[in-house]
């Protein structure tokens, strides 16, 4: 340290020295802060600034060495933050502006605390979109993919995005595919990878099965149009039922890491419930002696009395059968499937009834001895249950809609009574409502007198005694429920990775050996790409035949192509290890992502499906080790932390009379407050909703960065709103965070200025705060503690409540103004408080905070001139003070206020004085106090034992009707 005082430096030069030499950088020689004219003159140009620190950071990520094949040893601790990654649609949408600011912000901060940070990205290229666009094109798939990566790659480093390039993936490269395909094989070899029968959504123009979410509400394919077929084909699955209990127990160890509304999403799709399985008897007309019966499960077994129908789905069998002969039917279950899940309408079966399984343990009670009618109903799901409900009107809001509209009821009956019955209406003995005045009551309660020996029974004590005597009958089984269904990943489309299994007519399914693969897409030509529908893998004979791997006879290959969600389902383990060539990742590299950023349209479906292989591969032998990655005790989950950001909404414009949607260019939009059509005076209805085309309210990011600078979209983004609510993206007030950064840009130039003309130099030994903190001036001890107030509020913000980064903004642009309202008069005081701030900053702007300490380092590169440490070399800033010194601090100096209530002097008290305001003196009242002073002393005095006594005991503070500080805040006057 001593050589710095050899060479001939001033105090400024020393100082600057000295800083550089306590972060760990080298002294290479000497360094000159910049004259005072330049500095105070330049112009704030946050295009400029965005150019400059966005092409260095490009040279300087080029420059730097490809992704390592193995761990580097680092005594740092590791941060794993990701964002979902995109399909590569060829432009980002504000979605994607939002999500990758977030996951921008967090990377950076950790960075600077010193974390060894995993920031990847790549690109989820697979699927029908990219194949669809393609045909449209005549183009291929690939060519189409990678020509969207490279645009889009582009977008990315235009909002200054700090991703690691180096570890850059795509779906759709054999390189990832054949690790995808490595990972289909460990699960066939296990038993959790099989072919069977299934009834799938299949688009007769497309020729292809879909999605559930490539079908409309209404049964039509989203692309083609067409109406969609329910059709059985052998598909593949992937028995993610086998993890269902971990799946479901494990989500108990991810509260307060992931929302909570993500969590009963995932436990609702899991669906695990306890009922009872009825079997209801099913009588055919002309053939009474049938074993048909119908399965129904339930979870409210004590309401069994209050049967009425029995509704089936719209593939039951006993539906499909009756339609063989019904026309009527065969109509109706056309019509059905469009129809919305909610929907009412019931088809009646002529000739099928079923008994009520109650009239085999109770032949007194007469209702139970009748045949109840048998409904198909678009209502009722498949894949729930047995594809069958029983239809309790009195119990279930859904069935008694269904009741009323099918069978127009006079009374409904009701088997199921609250505790205290009294002032009941109806008849207590029939237990019967008016159909009029019927309303479900779905509560447990007790039984009525409709329920035979169990009434006046509680609803458990009775379902469990029903359900024990219909099982001593043959009638009944206690079971176990789950809505999850095997994961079906076969699609009969060509852009997807494909299944590598070879079908050979004497040895079955048989896996490609490993040296084999990957099984790569072969070229696809001609017809296909001008528009002909189907799978094309289906008539590449060169690419289909093959030989059998086991038995050497002829084969072929399997033509299906894997659902996308299985290469997001593991994406996130090959980013750790890119360059293995072996298997999808090294055991001794994996570990969970610690913060995980995307949209909550992701909440169930991807998920659910990476905790289930990422689960398999923690119990996989192939993957041993990945088991000691973690706690024994912790269950092997990968995202540890979960930011589920709402979706952005754009400014809408619309017709009142009409509702048609207006283009911005239709609107004047010279009177911001009141805007018009243009050609009339007609105010449009203003409303903010979801950004789409049709809507012409969709905003290019990009674009909004050429405009008013990356940093300050970025800002916009995280202040317009918490993470988890919708942002209502509206460009005008993007003006105040351009205000902001002007008002920072001058901060920083004139504590420049100050720093040059000081020749401040620091204290060698303590280079924060002086020894002394009572010895500092109002203004100095303001700065110091409202800068040791920000540190702490924007640190624990982003390290513990991300959702509210927001608040982060709010609490820059509040320092910002303090120090610019009252500048420290020491520089060394302004120096550390205002480098605290633009370190605070730069994970939120990082082109601008690097300019800004730039400026105030004099970093520029000249002869004999060293650099100074960018501003993402230097550490976070840790708080300025101990509790006990931010307390002396906040109290010492206060000021005596008189305290009248309407009029008449009450009591005097002392408060402390508030740190140096926030807002500007054209803000300040009559008082000459700004509204914040005048709250900050409101709120002192009434932490006071007498503010407490006086206006909130001896009067509602509530009901106060106005509060008016005067004379500097030395006199406030209450009234009520």
């Amino acid at each position: 340290m001593q050589y710095l005082f050899r060479l001939r430096l001033n105090p400024a030069q020393r100082a600057l020295a000295r800083n550089r030499w306590k972060c760990g950088f080298p002294f290479s020689g000497p360094v000159r802060l910049a004259t005072t004219a330049a500095a105070s003159s330049k112009k704030l140009d946050l295009l400029a600034i965005d150019r400059k620190w966005q092409e260095k950071w490009h040279t300087d990520a080029a420059a730097k060495p490809s992704a390592p094949s193995a761990a580097v040893a680092s005594d740092k601790p590791k941060s794993y933050i990701l964002s979902m990654f995109p399909y590569p649609s060829g432009t980002l949408h504000m979605g994607h502006l939002r999500v990758y600011t977030i996951s921008d912000v967090l990377a950076r901060f950790y960075r600077m605390r010193g974390h060894d940070v995993l920031h990847p990205m790549g690109w989820d290229a697979f699927g029908l979109p990219a194949e669809n666009a393609a045909i449209e094109r005549g183009i291929d798939p690939a060519d189409w993919t990678r020509d969207n990566i490279a645009r889009m790659k582009e977008q990315l480093r235009s909002i200054s995005t700090s991703f690691d390039w180096d570890r850059e993936l795509a779906t759709c490269a054999p390189e990832f595919y054949e690790h995808t395909q490595r990972i289909f094989l460990k699960l066939y070899e296990k038993g959790l990878a099989y072919q069977a029968e299934a009834l799938v959504n299949y688009d007769p123009v497309d020729k292809t099965v879909l999605a559930n979410e490539q079908v409309d509400a209404n049964g039509f394919s989203w692309r083609s149009g067409a109406k969609v077929e329910q059709l059985n084909l052998k598909q593949w699955f992937f028995r993610i039922t086998a993890f269902k209990e971990a799946l479901l127990k494990d989500l108990d160890t991810l509260a307060g890491g992931w929302p909570e509304r993500v969590l009963s999403m995932q436990r609702n799709w899991l669906g695990k419930s306890y009922g009872a399985k009825i079997k209801f008897p099913v009588v055919v007309e002309g053939n009474e002696s049938t074993s048909l019966h119908v399965d129904v499960f339930t979870t409210r077994p004590d309401t069994l009395y209050g049967v009425e129908y029995v509704a089936l789905s719209l593939n039951h069998p006993i539906v499909l059968e009756a339609a063989q002969q019904d026309t009527a039917l065969r109509q109706f279950l056309n019509e059905a499937a469009s129809l919305p899940p909610d929907s009412k309408a019931g088809y009646k079966l002529a000739s099928v009834s079923v008994s009520h399984p109650m009239h085999s343990i109770d032949k007194e009670t007469p209702y139970v001895a009748r045949q109840l009618p048998v409904f198909a109903a678009p209502y009722v799901l498949s894949d729930y249950g047995e594809g069958a409900v029983m239809g309790v009107p009195g119990h279930d809001t859904r069935d008694m809609a269904f009741f009323k509209e099918n069978v127009n009821p006079e009374f409904v009956p009701v088997v199921i009574l609250p505790e205290h019955p009294s002032g009941t209406e109806y008849n207590m003995a029939a237990g019967l409502v008016p159909a009029a005045d019927a309303k479900a009551i779905t509560q447990e309660g007790y039984l009525s007198a409709r329920c035979g020996k169990y009434q006046g029974l509680p609803s458990r004590e009775a379902g469990k005694q029903i359900v024990d005597d219909l099982n001593r009958a043959g009638h009944a089984d206690a079971v176990e429920q789950w809505r999850l269904r095997d994961w079906l990943i076969s699609r009969q489309r060509y852009w997807g990775a494909p299944i590598p299994i070879i079908h050979c007519s004497n040895c079955g399914p048989v896996p490609v050996p490993d040296d084999q693969l990957p099984v790569r897409l072969p070229q696809i030509e001609g017809e296909w790409l001008k528009g002909k529908r189907g799978n094309p893998l289906e008539s590449s004979d060169e690419w289909v035949n093959t030989k059998c791997p086991s038995c050497g006879g002829t084969a072929k290959r399997d033509t299906d192509t894997m659902d996308t969600f299985v290469d997001s389902s593991w994406y996130y383990l090959r980013f750790l290890d890119p360059a293995n060539k072996d298997r999808p990742f090294s055991p001794s590299l994996a570990r969970p992502v610690d913060v995980y950023i995307g949209g909550v349209e992701h909440a169930i479906l991807h998920l659910l499906y990476a905790r289930f292989i990422y689960k398999f591969l923690a119990q996989s032998d192939a993957f041993p080790e990945l088991r000691q990655t973690e706690d024994s005790s912790t269950p092997a989950e990968p995202f540890k932390t979960l930011l589920s950001q709402g979706m952005v909404h754009g400014k809408t414009y619309s017709e009142p009379s009409t509702g048609r949607f207006l283009h911005p260019d239709e609107v004047d939009l010279s009177s911001p407050d009141r805007p018009t059509i243009k050609g009339t005076q007609v105010t449009p209805n203003v409303s903010f909703e979801k950004m789409s085309k049709s809507k012409h309210n969709g905003v290019d990011p990009t674009q909004c960065a050429l405009r008013y600078g990356a940093d300050a979209t970025r800002a916009h983004v995280l202040f317009s709103a918490p993470v988890s609510e919708v942002l209502e993206w509206d460009e005008a007030k993007i003006v105040g965070i351009e205000r902001w950064f002007g008002r920072l840009w001058k901060l920083v130039l004139e504590t420049q200025q100050t720093l040059v003309s000081s020749s401040y130099t620091p204290n060698s030994e303590k280079t924060t705060l002086p020894d002394s903190l009572q010895d500092l001036r109002d203004s100095d001890a303001d700065a110091v503690l409202f800068t040791h107030r920000t540190i702490s509020s924007v640190t624990s913000c982003i390290e513990t409540n991300p959702y509210g980064l927001n608040t982060v903004i709010s609490d820059l642009t509040k320092l910002t103004n303090s120090l610019s309202s009252s500048t420290p008069a020491s520089p060394q005081i302004l120096y550390l408080c205002v480098s605290s701030l633009l370190r605070l900053l730069a994970p939120v702007a990082p082109a601008l905070a690097s300019e800004c300490w730039e400026i105030l380092h004099n970093a520029a590169v000249q002869n004999d001139i060293s650099r100074a440490p960018t501003i993402f070399d230097c550490c976070w800033p840790t708080p300025l003070l101990s509790t006990e010194q931010a307390d002396a601090l906040a109290t010492r100096g206060g000021l005596t206020v008189a305290v009248q209530i309407n009029g008449k002097l009450r009591f005097t008290v002392t408060v402390p004085r508030m740190p140096s305001p926030t807002t500007t003196a054209e803000a300040s009242g009559k008082s000459g106090m700004s509204a914040e002073e005048q709250d900050w002393i409101i709120g002192r005095i009434l932490e006071t034992d007498e503010g407490r006594s006086w206006l909130q005991q001896k009067n509602d503070w509530d009901k106060r009707r106005r509060v008016i500080v005067v004379k500097g805040g030395k006199l406030v006057n209450v009234v009520f």
